[in-house]
This record gives structure tokens, C-alpha cells and sequence, in this order.
């Protein structure tokens, strides 16, 4: 097996959780070339991933796939004589199957999903529902004959992602001097997801008051809830907004260069995580059991007396801990929900003094 080609998930914080699995095929293969396909979006993450040789990009309803390289995308529709002995599928989509088939890689493995069997040249019964994902992930390979490693999804930050990072924080207003911590409060899969934009805005002024600068980041979808952001703030302390500025690497050098992430249930909470940055998580209609993020280092996840018990899969725990899962116990959660039907008390009930009090315990 010279040649490898992995499938990476489609979304930012299942391709971080993906990563482990990644490293166990790499252990397992240290001669192999490996090459990830992954879309254009996501594609960039993996120039940051030890072990990684190639990176090729692929639109979601197409089945071209191009190389992508040195921070760019290039078009590259020589798959088919690529030379691959295996193409390892992480999604579970029929779609990533017949890619692969359509390319001619003759060994096609994956777990039997969305009836693709016939697609695969070895299928895996699905793991049970209720693992983390990374579990999920790395579950796969153990049942294709690779050992599984520590849990801990891990990525490289060069000097020169740095600068780029530090450049952006600066533009947007940072003194380059004040300690700063990021602040993530969007969310994709819905509202339901996001802590409340006041509670983001009175966080960043208690921060404030403590010496600390505040950085937003998201997407461009997150504008509408970061100006929410914005607007509850007022002209009670500033606030370094990069919503919708950045892209996956510039965001990945901007969180590099701050202290802690708060965030939703998001990919930049799973970004940051892998990043060795802490993290406080408010997790609200989604489960934490399935999602959580797990620090890189090998560290694990704070508790307090307002989170819920949860352990997450980690190799091992030490004082150092990075990581704050913080809940509210309700009846109704987790609902899975993109929008509440009722009164928001899963998210509207961590408090700001708590969210407060965790970073003052992981800064």
C-alpha cells in the first residue's frame, strides 16, 4: 500500500474530530503517501496536519477532484491515473462512494452507510450510536486493522500563520500587547445552538474590566449575530471584530495568537481546541457526549458545578486542563433542534458569571 487517499468529512468540526483517525492510519503506514480529498473549504486544514503528504479538493455535488497546494487551488482532473491503492472514506455518504469508484481506486473502504455497500470493497458495520465522534472516527479504522492512538485531534501553526493571524487582529484594532481572548457566536446548524448575543456582549465587557481584549470571529453568516454582538456592547468596551474577514487559515493564525475561545457548539470550537487554545463551550440543544471538544496535549475537559457529567474520551488527565463544557440541565435537552420552540433555557441558563468564571479558570 503505497499510495493512500482519505475522504475527509464535510464539515469543519467533524474533519478536526476526524483527525485522530487520520494519525492512527498514518502510525500504521509510515512509508505510505497519504493524500487527503476534502472540500475547498475544508481542504486548507489539512496543510496543518502532521503526516499529511497531499491535500486535493472536490465541490460537494461534483465528483472532480483537484489538487489543492501552497494556500491555492488549482485544477488537477488527473485522479483517475493518480495512482491510488485505496481510498479510505470518512463520510458516510453514497456520494464520497461513487466518487471514489468513478476515479478507479480498486480498494474502497468505509463503513456500509446510505447504501453503498456495493460501492466498497470492504464495509464495516457502523459504529453504535451515543460514541463521540472522534471515537466514531477512529472505530472505523480499528475495524480495517489500524491501531488506535490517543484521542487527541492535533494541528501545527507555522510562525508565518502566526503573523498572518496577529496582522488580521491588529487591522481590526488589536494593540498587539493586551492579552486577547476570541469569541465565536454564530453557529450553522441554527439559533437554537447560540448562547444569547447579550450574554456574548456582557462577557466581553467583564473582560474588559479585567484587562482582556475581545476578538469576534465566524463566518460571513454569523454578520447578523455578531452585530447583535456589537450593538449590546455599546460603548462599554471595545471589541475586535474579524466576522465574515477571515478564512480558514487566517482563522486558524488569529485564534493561535488568543488566549481562550467562548463558543457555541461550533467547527472554530473544535479549530481552536486542536489549536492548543482553551476553549469554553456552551453546548445547549446538541450533546455534548457526541461533540465536545478534546484539547490537544492531551488534556481534558474542566468541569464545574453547572456543567453535566461528562467525560470525554481522552488519553489522559493531568491539572492542566484547558477545556470547559459548560450546560444547563433541562428536561428538553438534548433536543436536537435548530430552533426552540419554547423558552431557550437550555443556552439562556449559563450564566455570564458562569462562563466568566470558567475562563478566569482556564486563561
Amino acid at each position: 500500500m503505497q499510495r493512500l487517499l482519505i475522504v475527509a468529512p464535510n464539515w469543519l468540526g467533524d474533519a478536526v474530530m476526524a483527525l485522530p483517525a487520520i494519525a492512527d492510519v498514518r502510525r500504521a503506514l509510515p512509508g505510505a503517501s497519504i493524500t487527503i480529498a476534502a472540500r475547498p473549504a475544508i481542504a486548507p486544514l489539512f496543510a496543518m496536519v502532521p503526516g499529511v503528504n497531499d491535500v486535493m479538493a472536490f465541490e460537494k455535488g461534483g465528483g472532480n477532484l483537484s489538487h489543492w497546494s501552497n494556500g491555492g487551488v488549482r485544477s488537477d482532473n488527473q485522479t483517475r491515473d493518480a495512482g491510488f491503492d485505496l481510498a479510505l472514506l470518512l463520510p458516510n455518504s453514497f456520494h464520497s462512494a461513487l466518487i471514489v469508484a468513478r476515479a478507479g481506486i480498486r480498494q474502497r473502504w468505509g463503513y456500509r452507510t446510505d447504501c453503498r455497500g456495493l460501492l466498497l470493497t470492504r464495509g464495516v458495520r457502523r459504529a453504535p450510536a451515543g460514541v463521540h465522534q472522534v471515537e466514531y472516527y477512529q472505530q472505523l479504522v480499528h475495524a480495517l486493522d489500524f491501531p488506535n492512538g490517543p484521542p487527541t485531534p492535533h494541528l501545527e501553526v507555522s510562525p508565518g500563520l502566526r503573523d498572518l493571524g496577529a496582522a488580521a487582529l491588529r487591522s481590526a484594532g488589536w494593540d498587539g500587547r493586551t492579552s486577547i481572548v476570541a469569541l465565536a457566536p454564530g453557529a450553522a446548524y441554527g439559533p437554537a445552538k447560540r448562547w444569547p448575543p447579550a450574554f456574548f456582549a456582557d462577557l466581553a465587557v467583564e473582560l474588559a474590566r479585567e484587562g482582556v481584549a475581545t476578538a469576534m470571529v465566524g463566518s460571513a453568516a454569523d454578520a447578523r449575530t455578531a452585530a447583535e454582538v456589537v450593538q449590546a456592547v455599546g460603548g462599554r468596551a471595545a471589541l475586535v471584530n474579524l466576522v465574515g474577514k477571515t478564512d480558514l487559515t487566517t482563522l486558524a493564525g488569529t485564534l493561535a495568537n488568543c488566549r481562550m475561545l467562548a463558543t457555541n457548539d461550533s467547527g472554530a470550537m473544535h479549530l481552536a481546541a486542536a489549536l492548543g487554545v482553551s476553549v469554553i463551550a456552551m453546548f445547549g440543544p446538541t450533546n455534548e457526549h457526541a461533540t465536545a471538544p478534546i484539547a490537544s496535549d492531551e488534556r481534558s475537559t474542566l468541569h464545574d458545578r453547572h456543567t453535566t457529567a461528562f467525560e470525554p474520551p481522552v488519553a489522559n488527565r493531568d491539572p492542566g486542563q484547558r477545556i470547559a463544557v459548560l450546560t444547563h440541565p433541562v428536561w428538553c435537552r438534548p433536543c436536537m433542534l435548530r430552533e426552540c420552540p419554547l423558552d431557550h433555557a437550555c443556552m439562556r441558563g449559563i450564566g455570564t458569571g458562569t462562563v466568566l468564571e470558567a475562563a478566569r479558570r482556564v486563561l
